[in-house]
């Protein structure tokens, strides 16, 4: 199984009302569970799990969304970056290091803009565009849900 089919499968069980999931395939196991019993259980990873895992951060490419407002007969229109995944938001690398970006950046197609921390692999979250970070909407260490919006931004 690889990463991008394990993150589907963190999808679905999200969506789902199923409170735990446990799939093997050859050496490879995973199980998935709602809230915290006081136990933690560790699996071994297989070997070819091993392999195709990058040895740095992943790169996620964040979906964009536009929302429009209307105020006093004026139409204002803000896109969002929305998180790609449950997990934990981090704005820099490391907690003394600056953060990616920050509320006036302007950051190219393919720029780092977070990190998002899901069951201990660090992804990259990555601008889709082009575009001016107008604000920053999650703070530092924050659990973030799937489709949440994290920055609102403007495209150039």
């Amino acid at each position: 199984m690889d990463f991008k089919e394990i993150k589907e499968l963190i999808k679905v069980f999200d969506k789902s009302e199923l409170n735990k999931l446990k799939i093997k395939e050859g050496d490879f196991e995973i199980s998935i569970g709602r809230g915290f019993d006081g136990t933690v259980e560790m699996a071994p990873v297989a070997t070819a799990v091993q392999q195709t895992a990058p040895a740095s951060a992943s790169s996620i490419s964040a979906p964009t969304e536009t929302s429009c407002t209307t105020e006093k007969g004026n139409q204002t229109c803000s896109d969002t970056i929305n998180s790609p995944m449950v997990g934990t938001y981090y704005a820099a690398p490391s907690p003394n290091s600056p953060a990616f970006v920050k509320a006036g950046d302007t950051v190219r197609k393919g720029q780092t803009l977070c990190i998002l921390e899901a069951m201990k692999i660090m992804n990259e979250v990555e601008a889709e565009c082009d575009c001016k970070i107008l604000e920053v909407l999650v703070n530092d260490a924050d659990p973030v849900e799937y489709d949440m919006p994290l920055f609102t931004i403007e495209k150039l």
